[in-house]
């Protein structure tokens, strides 16, 4: 990895980790998601950063990929909070979550918050993925728990927020060994129910997918609108304008040209807890960057 390229890294590493303090200090009972999420973007705006994907503010079941709606009139109640954060510098993503307890389940936080210290403490080159996978799954055991299976860990690379090697979040028989350069993003869920999670009928975040053949004058416009803002990252609902937004984005979908990340929530209706940090792989161990 090149100078100018680690600089953007940790540039959009720091944007993260300031956001994230801030923002996650505002959540409280009553007060409304879409001011949260607004002043999150609007924050990493503001300090030289654009988001890497809408902010992400998932409650209780919900373990990601949940972001309010347009005039989204939610507020929060005494529930789990996970507040997941993307911020990239020309294309170069960092990418970190806390959960803000409201409802009263302090161990499960620290469960999920144990497996991400215990992974990071493993992190260097010539670790396997499953390694990390490992000390996750023990960690958020020890403390009664179970880790969601099938949510993972990403590596991350330029406009790109969910790339190779994949980071289980509990152990395997075949990972990936790290190399110098990695960026990864580790993210352990923790749960009190089964430890799957499955896609709700919820979606307010979408992503581009490829240049598709549509007839109507309305989705042609707004498909390049969504390929030329966006480079690929995904995008909120409420970040595009105008009266037929839903028409179009319907009609982009059934075409295959824009896809859906519908919200994620665990199969039984157990709460979740999320910890994430962004590291790159350095020659003697790693380097913590949204910290």
């Amino acid at each position: 990895m090149d100078d100018e390229v680690l600089k953007k890294y940790r540039a959009a590493g720091r944007i993260l980790a300031d956001v994230i303090s801030k923002a996650s200090a505002r959540i409280d009972v009553g007060v409304s998601l879409l001011e949260v999420a607004d002043y999150v973007e609007s924050s990493i705006r503001q300090l030289g950063g654009e988001p890497a994907f809408p902010c992400n503010i998932s409650r209780d079941r919900e373990a990601a990929h949940y972001t309010p709606k347009p005039d989204d009139d939610a507020v929060f109640g005494e529930e789990m909070v996970k507040l997941d954060i993307g911020v990239h510098v020309d294309g170069y993503i960092a990418d970190a979550a806390v959960t803000v307890d409201l409802s009263g389940h302090p161990d499960l936080v620290d469960a999920s918050r144990a497996a991400l210290d215990a992974a990071l403490e493993l992190v260097a080159p010539g670790v396997s993925t499953c390694e990390l996978g490992r000390a996750i799954e023990s960690a958020i055991e020890g403390y009664g728990f179970r880790p969601v299976s099938n949510l993972t860990g990403h590596g991350l690379s330029r406009f790109n927020a969910h790339t190779e090697p994949t980071v289980p979040n509990r152990s395997c028989k075949s990972g990936v060994e790290l190399r110098p350069g990695d960026v990864i993003a580790i993210e352990p869920f923790a749960t009190n129910g089964s430890g799957r999670i499955s896609d709700s009928p919820v979606v307010e975040i979408f992503g581009f997918t490829s240049r598709r053949p549509v007839r109507d004058r309305r989705a042609r416009a707004l498909l390049a609108e969504i390929e030329t803002r966006f480079n690929g990252l995904p995008f909120a609902r409420r970040w595009l304008m105008g009266e037929s937004v839903d028409y179009s984005l319907q009609r982009l979908i059934r075409a295959g040209a824009v896809h859906t990340y519908p919200v994620l929530w665990e199969i039984e209706g157990a709460m979740v807890s999320q910890a994430e940090h962004t590291v790159i792989v350095t020659e003697s161990g790693c380097e913590v960057i949204t910290r």
